[in-house]
């Protein structure tokens, strides 16, 4: 089963059994997560296409680890003057498993 979900303002493709990463989703370790805004569905030859989203589907998941991703490198650099600035940022971020797709 396949499914196209919406947290955060952005879209994610989710299957069962699969793990993403969102910007800095509020929960706990081993918190359950559903999702609600569903978009789109396919399940083996039948496919649910929301107006804007599937109207009784949910996406279960469970909460990984909250933490930082990866450090994004900022490099600000003129030259002939002498100007460099070197700065970094992590964003938070959290992992979530997904264990189910309801429709």
């Amino acid at each position: 089963m396949f499914a196209l979900i919406e947290a955060s303002g952005k879209q994610y493709p989710v299957q069962e059994g699969s793990v993403i990463q969102l910007d800095s989703y509020q929960g706990n370790l081993k918190d359950e997560v559903v999702f609600e805004r569903v978009l789109f569905i396919r399940n083996q030859d039948q496919v649910v296409v929301g107006r804007p989203y599937v109207e009784g589907a949910k996406v279960k998941g469970i909460v990984l680890r909250n933490g930082k991703s990866k450090k994004v490198v900022v490099f600000k650099y003129k030259p002939k003057v002498k100007y460099r600035r070197l700065t970094g940022h992590r964003q938070p971020m959290t992992l979530i498993k997904i264990q189910s797709i309801e429709s």
